[in-house]
């Protein structure tokens, strides 16, 4: 048997890593700048991590969602004080596709409903409902596109408001900054105003923080940095979906339900989702998320990488917030980005921009790193 051939793969074959230093089966060193697309939220292999896991393994691995597991209770506890979204709860799944069905599934119980509002280069997974509400037709099979999903332009307030009108949709579902799709963001008046509209017509308000959440942006979700003015407070999604960060390279999802949402047995289940392996992973990045201050550094090398990419003028644009960031250049980045990768040693990412070279480095990375990075740049540039 071989391996069924979905990805193009570099000729990079890591077997040791240590925060972002990845060593290949020949002994070289690469910097990750990548972190397996945004994955890598603490650091590989951080100390803390592989103690705590090595420890729950120990003691028991698994087991399903038949009996108590209190670490999962410890685990929304502790993620609703660090998040500051004490008043939802959380359910627990494998992955941010799955995190995404689940929340599309809970609209859609929600308000008896099945149409979908999603955005112009959207990406929110591979699975059903999920791929059906992202914008890229290749990866839709014809049983996807069964699923009801209308695309709008972020930030055209008009065609929204004519959109959801109808009273025909369940869900909006919307990243605060499109990963996949080129690091695009809604402005926070456009984010208050479909808040608003979602209220007024009973409609859930899906957050979609499975790449920017965690830290990542510079605040814990991408959707803190837009306020409601209203209420002093930023814009309340009903469901958040998250995964990638979360683990830490374990993997885990999860959505945060709104507590005005009412539970009952049957509603949503899982097999392995919250198992203890997959808790003791996310309680060891929550713990080193806030005894290290990784979403301040975030948003202050954030700051500091800005400042260095405006300094290459071959660079058009900066996109992004926080350590979620894209350089956009004036030419296609796939020959840069394998540069990067056989000439400097460093991993970088694409997006469906392909002039878009994207930098989504573990969070506890510093200026130093930084350096090295655009000392690389300039090299290939």
């Amino acid at each position: 048997m071989k391996l069924f051939d979905v990805y193009p793969l570099y000729d990079v074959t890591p077997t040791k890593a240590k925060g972002i230093e990845v060593w290949d089966d020949n002994g070289e060193k690469y910097l990750d700048f990548y972190g397996g697309h945004a994955v890598i939220s603490i650091g590989h292999t951080h100390p803390h991590y592989v103690k705590r896991i090595k420890e729950q393994l120990d003691n028991i691995a698994f087991y399903s969602n038949s009996v108590q597991n209190p670490l999962q209770k410890e685990l929304a506890e502790k993620l609703g004080r660090l998040s500051g979204c004490e008043d939802y709860d959380l359910f627990m799944c494998n992955s941010g596709a799955e995190a995404n069905e689940n929340a599309l599934k809970m609209a859609s119980f929600h308000t008896g409903k099945s149409k979908v509002i999603a955005f112009t280069n959207s990406f929110h997974g591979r699975t059903s409902a999920a791929v059906a509400a992202t914008d890229n037709p290749n990866i839709n099979a014809p049983i996807n596109k069964q699923q009801e999903v209308t695309f709008l332009a972020l930030n055209d307030f008009d065609a929204f408001e004519k959109t959801i009108q109808s009273n025909e949709y369940c869900a909006v579902i919307i990243e605060a900054i499109q990963g996949v799709g080129g690091l695009d963001e809604p402005t926070t008046e456009f984010f208050q105003f479909i808040a608003k509209k979602c209220k007024e017509h009973q409609v859930v308000l899906i957050a979609d923080e499975v790449q920017s959440g965690y830290g990542r942006s510079g605040k814990f979700f991408a959707f803190q940095h837009h306020l409601d003015t209203e209420r002093s407070r930023s814009v309340q999604p009903d469901i958040i979906s998250i995964a990638k960060g979360m683990g830490n390279g374990f993997p885990v999802g999860g959505i945060l339900i709104h507590n005005s949402f009412k539970p009952s047995y049957g509603l949503l289940g899982t097999t392995f989702g919250g198992n203890h392996l997959a808790c003791a992973a996310s309680l060891a990045v929550l713990e080193v998320l806030e005894k290290e201050n990784l979403i301040t550094n975030a948003a202050e090398l954030g700051a500091y990488f800005r400042e260095k990419a405006s300094e290459i003028t071959e660079i058009k644009n900066i996109k992004g917030r926080g350590l979620m960031i894209g350089l956009e250049f004036d030419f296609e980045v796939a020959p840069l980005r394998k540069r990067m990768i056989v000439e400097q040693h460093m991993f970088t990412g694409s997006a469906k921009n392909k002039k878009l070279l994207r930098f989504l480095p573990a969070l506890n990375i510093t200026k130093k790193d930084i350096d090295l990075f655009f000392d690389g740049l300039k090299k290939v540039v």
